[in-house]
């Protein structure tokens, strides 16, 4: 009797943990605009807006929540002080959740979303093609929500808000980002 309850057990068991492991990969370019706050302390503060594009990867262990990494370039911008010619990117790169709600089915149809994770920003300056970088940010938390469609299981349309913050050595940078992104899953 004890094997059996325990063979059917494990059977259940088994039958129950298969759906955590029946996840997909997935690939995510994204594209749009970003908004690009920062504070030097001692010297003021402004803002300027960007072409900020990324890639984000993860897995997506059911239809509904998710691990993701990514990299993203948030600002660039190039100018010169007469003497030199300076060359500026801020970049973001990360690891988080991602929690998704499909109104047609397992990705399908419309969705809601949102991410969440932990990111760093870093700066990298360009003078007269001598690269230094220095980092700009602690680990600082990210979120984000979007809005799209899936149009199958395989392929999906979204669009996204997110916001990065980070701070050090006196500099304060907020960053949110509007962007269009092709999801892949495989």
């Amino acid at each position: 009797m004890k094997k059996k309850i325990a063979m059917i057990a494990s059977l259940a068991l088994a039958g129950l943990s298969a759906p955590a492991f029946a996840g997909d990969g997935f690939v995510r370019f994204e594209a749009g605009r970003s908004d690009v706050d920062i504070s030097i302390e001692d010297f003021g503060s402004g803002s300027d807006e960007d072409t900020a594009w990324g890639f984000r990867g993860g897995y997506w262990f059911n239809a509904n929540f998710a691990v993701e990494g990514f990299y993203s370039q948030l600002y660039s911008t190039s100018f010169s002080d007469g003497f030199d010619t300076y060359d500026v990117k801020l970049h973001g790169v990360g690891l988080g959740m991602v929690a998704k709600k499909n109104f047609g089915g397992e990705h399908k149809g419309f969705y809601i979303g949102g991410r969440a994770g932990i990111a760093r920003g870093v700066v990298t300056a360009e003078v007269d093609g001598s690269v230094e970088e220095a980092e700009a940010s602690s680990a600082k938390p990210y979120f984000g929500v979007g809005i799209g469609y899936d149009f199958n299981h395989n392929f999906g349309l979204g669009l996204n808000y997110d916001r990065l913050k980070g701070d050090g050595d006196g500099v304060e940078v907020t960053t949110d980002t509007l962007t269009l992104g092709l999801e892949a899953r495989f």
